[in-house]
């Protein structure tokens, strides 16, 4: 079957309905090669330098509409919000992403930090804070500007270690995506993951990136490019109260697996909070569940809480993991 034969089927994004973005104000922003993202902005009228701004990152290859409903709730609280779309993906996405070289790196060294600089400028004075999913962690610590990072808050932030993979499906999703998803997108010029139902379509330097099996992000295809180029990765240039939150139930957010990103962090205080579905009165929550309105009650406070305080609650739930 070729890439054009294949039917659509339903993504993350349909599996969750596409969250309303009305209340955010659409942007476009230019990154320094000029690549043009695509965004949204929660934006209080009243000018307050006190104020935080809290900017989004997104998983791989899931549309910024996926956090609408959790940058709504930040903006209620008192925060002013931006979600965008990394290139290649939702808004960001020009008309076709064949031949879209676009990698990891590249959304974060140069996506996130197009972000950051728009949050100086939109926001000027006020702090600036992060909340990244999966992949969305890691690009926090790709920016070279990560240092203006107040606080920081992950969920299930990885850079898709295989062998980090929970053991009870690791060689189902080892063949998922490092042998199919490559494979198709050698075929196709592109991942196409919406058509499969997994994700959105997905850019080919990205794909190389998620699917080489190295246990360090400067093994994969863009983090040794990045090192050639300037010799370190910017990870420690965030000094950010972090807070690293894994489910018991999300095969990618593995101890071993939010372990190993975070070491990346060596400058910044950190964090791991491990919470058991049991904990929250629920039976599964998973990789992409936390961010449904679902869990509005009892996991969003969480990340609210650590965006206002820098601390955990004392009832949170869950248990810090120790950290050597």
């Amino acid at each position: 079957m070729s890439c054009q034969d294949m039917p659509a089927t339903q993504d993350v994004q349909s599996r969750s309905p596409i969250l309303n973005t009305a209340q955010g104000e659409p942007f476009k922003e230019s990154a320094t090669d000029g690549y043009v993202l695509g965004g949204f902005t929660w934006r209080h009228t009243s000018p307050d330098a006190q104020r935080p701004v809290v900017i989004i990152n997104a998983a791989t290859s899931v549309r910024c509409g996926h956090y609408s409903r959790f940058a709504a709730y930040l903006f209620a609280n008192g925060f002013d919000v931006i979600t965008y779309d990394y290139r290649g993906i939702g808004e960001s996405r020009q008309a076709s992403i064949k031949g879209l070289n676009a990698s990891w790196t590249d959304w974060g060294a140069l996506d996130f930090e197009a972000m950051l600089k728009r949050a100086q400028r939109e926001f000027p004075g006020q702090p600036i804070d992060v909340v990244g999913h999966s992949f969305g962690g890691c690009a926090a610590g790709l920016a070279e500007s990560g240092r203006v990072i107040r606080r920081l808050v992950t969920v299930g932030a990885q850079f898709a270690y295989w062998r980090d993979y929970a053991p009870e499906h690791r060689w189902r999703m080892f063949g998922k995506w490092h042998l199919l998803m490559p494979l198709m997108t050698l075929l196709c010029g592109y991942f196409p993951g919406k058509r499969l139902g997994w994700l959105e379509d997905t850019p080919t330097g990205v794909v190389r990136d998620w699917s080489t099996p190295a246990a360090r992000l400067e093994g994969r295809p863009s983090g040794r490019a990045l090192m050639k180029k300037t010799g370190t990765l910017p990870f420690a240039n965030v000094r950010a109260q972090t807070l690293a939150i894994s489910i018991s139930d999300d095969p990618y957010g593995t101890i071993a697996a939010i372990e190993r990103l975070l070491d990346y962090f060596s400058n910044a205080s950190k964090t791991h909070l491990r919470i058991e579905p049991q904990d929250i009165g629920e039976q599964q929550v998973g990789h992409f569940a936390f961010f449904r309105s679902a869990y509005q009650a009892t996991l969003w406070p969480i990340a609210l809480t650590w965006l206002h305080t820098g601390a955990l609650a004392p009832d949170t739930p869950g248990r810090q993991v120790p950290r050597s």
